[in-house]
């Protein structure tokens, strides 16, 4: 398990939850998927605290796949944490959202994000995006060795 790339959905929608699993597993990547529900639980996730208070800080996910409009912390203040801390600076985000709006999408940018993907509403379409995902994030991308991930 410490081997395998970890992947953290950010999601709280159960039913785009459900969505990116199994495109995930439609498309062969069968990374371990850590899945928070609201930004809290990432936050506790990425930095070890509250549920996740005894998880190695050093084994981060490899990317983090990140919702906009989440309950109790909202996506683009997990994403400024996520760019604030020492040890997840450099972590690959991509915020996966269905927002439209271009607000959203400047901010997410002016925040750190690594990339902004909308969700596509037909699901051939959103498999293709997470194959492009999966393949890039996880196969061609070369993290840098601060993530912690690579040992």
């Amino acid at each position: 398990m410490d081997n395998k790339k970890v992947i953290l959905l950010v999601e709280d929608n159960a039913d785009d939850e459900e969505l990116t699993l199994r495109a995930l597993r439609k498309n062969n990547i069968e990374n371990e998927v850590v899945v928070a529900r609201d930004g809290v639980e990432a936050l506790d996730y990425l930095f070890c605290t509250g549920a996740y208070a005894g998880r190695d800080p050093n084994h981060l996910p490899e990317v983090v796949l990140l919702d906009l409009k989440l309950p109790k912390v909202d996506g683009l203040e997990v994403l400024r944490r996520i760019r604030a801390g020492a040890q997840t600076r450099l972590l690959p985000v991509v915020m996966l959202t269905s927002s439209l709006e271009e607000g959203d999408l400047v901010r997410a940018y002016a925040s750190g994000a690594n990339s902004y993907v909308r969700k596509p509403v037909d699901f051939t379409q959103f498999m293709e995006a997470v194959k492009q995902l999966g393949l890039y994030w996880l196969v061609i991308n070369n993290p840098p060795p601060e993530t912690g991930s690579q040992k």
